[in-house]
């Protein structure tokens, strides 16, 4: 189905008991009324030893869980975007050292807000905010839910989520307001790809959705991953329960039956775990799949190398996201050592993962990439940590 040949675990170095434990302990998730179902699939060596289904797509109607069920992916965005600007980087059209204002001149004018003796002030930033910066989460932008300093009060003030303005009536009213930290200084996760999307509907003269389907979905044969969901597949769209199973407030997911104004490079897609292991699996490749190649094997290992160095991460929501141990690169975090987190894994293995639940490694060292395929919001931190477990618990050699 993903164009993978599908094996047997043991015939690829992944212990089939273990792989069924996995299976299991998701299984038992449903059973607990915890998850309403997942799509889970394991990939090594180019073969699938796991592409499973279980529980079901919507709890309000109890219809089973599919292979090809659609999901919103949310965050899990990033990375594609990430890679179309990065192949326009290789066609010479634009430089990472580039500042954003040379595409986009709302931005040539930003301040930053400063604590100055207990009040914020606006100050001229020190030096503008670069491709780059976009792409490692350096830009000094924020999320509107990621905490409530006077910025991120100003973002929700101004419903910057909203999916009812084009992208270039987003970016216009981002860059009017402050930034949260000086550019280049602080890894605080928020909106750069958003504005990177914006970016490149400018850099090639065509919207964000156009370009990636034209330069990245139909090359590559994701041909379900899309802004919103056409109506003759609208059924196949995995659904979360209607109140969350722990009893917090549940966090309303975006429509995708609908037609967004805003084509979020940031969190706006729905995929398939079949669409989504394609891509993997070409980020494994180092840039290549089928024989279609879309970036150079030495763009993919700058892409996936540690970009902060020294650059600190915010306190927080921001830290929660980037553990100890980790790095970012240019749209994944990076593992830079094998202890520290709490959770298995290589150094040089990346991740991500989207609000609603949806989340995939890679670990070439391995040479293996697994992605998780859920709409549980609430629950997505844990799903992430024992999903990443229970996959390096199969792994014999």
């Amino acid at each position: 189905m993903s164009g993978l040949p599908v094996v047997d675990p043991e015939d690829i170095g992944l212990c089939r008991q273990r792989t069924r434990h996995l299976v299991h302990a998701l299984q038992a998730e449903v059973d607990r009324q915890r998850l309403p179902g997942a799509v889970v699939l394991i990939a090594r060596h180019g073969k699938l030893a796991l592409f499973e289904g279980l529980g079901v797509l919507d709890p309000a109607t109890g219809v089973p869980m599919t292979r090809d069920a659609i999901f919103r992916i949310y965050s899990m965005t990033k990375p594609v975007v990430s890679v179309a600007a990065m192949m326009l980087m290789e066609q010479g059209k634009l430089l990472l050292s580039d500042p954003v204002a040379r595409y986009l001149p709302e931005y040539a004018n930003q301040k930053v807000a400063r604590q100055v003796e207990g009040v914020v002030q606006l100050q001229e930033v020190r030096q503008l905010a670069t491709v780059q910066d976009l792409l490692r989460h350096t830009a000094g932008l924020t999320y509107e839910f990621m905490g409530s300093s006077s910025v991120q009060r100003q973002y929700a003030q101004s419903r910057i989520g909203s999916r009812q303005r084009s992208n270039r009536e987003f970016s216009l009213q981002l860059a009017a307001l402050p930034l949260m930290f000086e550019p280049g200084t602080a890894w605080e996760y928020g909106r750069s790809t958003d504005v990177l999307g914006r970016l490149i509907e400018v850099v090639s003269g065509t919207t964000l959705g156009a370009y990636l389907r034209e330069n990245i979905f139909e090359p590559l044969r994701m041909e379900e991953t899309w802004f919103s969901v056409p109506q003759q597949q609208q059924y196949r769209i995995a659904e979360p329960f209607a109140r969350d199973p722990d009893g917090a407030m549940q966090i309303r997911l975006v429509d995708i039956r609908e037609d967004a104004v805003m084509e979020s490079g940031g969190g706006g897609l729905a995929s398939t775990a079949h669409d989504y292991a394609r891509f993997l699996q070409f980020m494994l490749n180092r840039g290549e799949l089928d024989g279609v190649r879309l970036l150079g094997s030495r763009t993919v290992a700058f892409m996936i190398s540690d970009h902060l160095g020294l650059i600190p991460v915010n306190s927080g929501a921001s830290r929660e996201l980037l553990p100890v141990g980790y790095g970012f690169g240019l749209g994944f975090a990076i593992r830079k050592e094998t202890g520290l987190a709490a959770e298995p894994g290589s150094i040089g293995a990346y991740y991500w993962g989207g609000m609603a639940g949806t989340t995939f490694f890679v670990d070439p060292a391995e040479d293996l990439f697994a992605c998780l395929m859920l709409q549980a919001p609430n629950q997505r931190e844990y799903y992430r940590k024992l999903f990443r477990n229970l996959v390096y618990a199969t792994l014999l050699g």
